[in-house]
């Protein structure tokens, strides 16, 4: 399986607003990774779904 790159924002109005809860240590994880990538939070929780889906074994 190809690794998850963490890439520029890549913005989409196509979005739906929603609440999750995640622990702290992803939260701190997912940080670090918008940091060291210069990019929002949210567009790495949105990537790292992304390539989620399209890897999951149904």
């Amino acid at each position: 399986m190809e690794k998850l790159k963490i890439l520029g924002n890549n913005k989409n109005d196509d979005t739906i607003t929603r609440t999750i809860r995640m622990s702290g240590s992803t939260y701190d994880k997912i940080t670090q990774l918008s940091e060291k990538n210069s990019i929002s939070f949210n567009a790495v929780v949105n990537q790292i779904l992304e390539y989620g889906l399209k890897n999951i074994d149904e």
